[in-house]
């Protein structure tokens, strides 16, 4: 019997039976009979979504991780077209020694290049090059019973709902994206620390637009003066030095504990001795990409830590009018609760506008971090949703298992051509939660 799948977060608990294809030639078969068996399906990847977007409402997914092959590369140009169901470590092991890299990245390497077009996924460079979507050059698609190339000129109202469209447009087949052009693997990198919220803002905008790369880590149990005290890090991609890829040895949770490992005594413990460790005065270094880019990806399955109920994922993003006021009550909140994770992430975001119909970011500034399940978590993510409400952010799909119908709904108006345009055989509890 085929092993069933779970989203990243493990919940909603909500297993998943895949039916796999290994051929391009083999998915107008496999999904036609999905959907004369169970009405209908989703297309699931690495699994690396958090929520329940990657989860089909039908509970059956044809499962693309077998379609990884390389079609076509420009090594001149930098542009590359691969099957959906290549991770983008699997391309950066292809691009690196050759002088490239991906022109964005999420926070994982362990996704595949279709599940970074159907949620728009975005880096420490959004407020330089916006999101991936900003980057793909074209994709083909396969949609009731039609094979269709889309790009901004060849099926632009596809083009534009398929690039964050969760997978609900049709089934991507391959993606040609434009690459970043490197001259080492390294990154020269930046690091400090910092005591309070507000010198984060201070660092981000005297720094930003001096690099390629910013992010924050924030500690989400510090209290009073010292509420959103963090590390601030900024990099680039060395001007010289080897091309080479650094394997590091990865570590493994070997199994899931009945209760989560996280929490508060825990927690506190890692937070303290996280923000001691770092320099107190902006400090230059270098390092291997990996660490600077995927720290978490060196632990595998690390999403075992959080216990056989799982964990949540809560990402907002607040406009920049508001997101310097609007921050310190979110974290106020979260501190009051103890509860949050070790790795809690603060990054601004830039104006470039994302091609994709429902694309998460906006100019301002993104949180995200992850909460163990347990029944008061509700209670804490009303009283979040309500912050991020009244100050104009929204919530991130792929990060989602909770978010209103009505949220949604205002967050993302353009929810209903995404709709419109939705391959009926296509639907995932997420896209059946928040739109009926």
């Amino acid at each position: 019997m085929t092993e069933a799948l779970y989203s990243w977060g493990h919940y909603p608990d909500a297993p998943q039976h895949p039916t796999h294809c290994h051929w391009q030639a083999e998915v107008p078969e496999r999904l036609q009979q999905l959907v004369q068996a169970h009405g209908s399906t989703l297309v699931f990847g690495k699994g690396r979504s958090y929520g329940d977007s990657c989860l089909a409402a039908s509970g059956q997914v044809l499962a693309l991780q077998g379609l990884d092959r390389l079609i076509a590369v420009d090594w001149a140009q930098g542009i590359i077209r691969a099957e959906a169901g290549l991770t983008l470590q699997a391309l950066l092991a292809m691009i690196i020694p050759r002088g490239w890299f991906l022109p964005v990245t999420p926070g994982t390497q362990f996704v595949t290049l279709g599940g970074a077009v159907a949620n728009d996924v975005h880096g420490k460079n959004h407020h330089r090059r916006g999101t991936f979507a900003n980057h793909v050059q074209r994709f083909g698609l396969w949609r009731q019973g039609e094979y269709l190339s889309c790009s901004a000129t060849e099926q632009p109202e596809l083009f534009a709902a398929t690039l964050g469209g969760l997978g609900l447009t049709g089934i991507i087949l391959w993606v040609e994206i434009r690459l970043l052009p490197i001259q080492a693997s390294q990154i020269d990198y930046k690091v400090v620390r910092f005591d309070r919220l507000s010198e984060f803002f201070a660092l981000s905008a005297a720094l930003d637009h001096q690099h390629e790369y910013s992010v924050a880590w924030v500690d989400c149990l510090a209290r009073g003066d010292n509420i959103g005290r963090g590390v601030f890090m900024v990099g680039d991609h060395a001007p010289y030095g080897s091309l080479a890829r650094e394997e590091r040895s990865k570590l493994a949770v070997p199994c899931t504990p009945p209760i989560s490992l996280i929490n508060s005594l825990s927690l506190k413990a890692f937070n303290q001795l996280y923000w001691r460790i770092h320099p107190a005065q902006l400090t230059a270094r270098r390092g291997a990409y990996e660490p600077f880019f995927y720290p978490l990806d060196r632990l595998l399955a690390w999403n075992r830590m959080y216990g056989r109920r799982g964990f949540q994922q809560y990402q907002c993003v607040l406009p920049e009018a508001q997101a310097e006021a609007a921050l310190p009550e979110l974290l106020k909140v979260i501190a009051e609760a103890g509860q949050g994770s070790f790795l809690a992430v603060l990054k601004r975001c830039g104006d470039l506008v994302s091609p994709g119909l429902l694309s998460f970011p906006m100019p301002g500034t993104s949180l995200a971090l992850d909460f163990p399940q347990r029944p008061q978590l509700a209670t804490l993510f009303t009283r979040l949703d309500a912050l991020v409400r009244q100050a104009g952010g929204r919530l991130y799909p792929a990060k989602d298992a909770h978010m209103s119908r009505a949220d949604f709904q205002q967050a993302y108006p353009a929810w209903q051509q995404l709709e419109a345009l939705r391959d009926p055989a296509l639907n995932s509890r997420f896209w059946k939660r928040v739109t009926t």
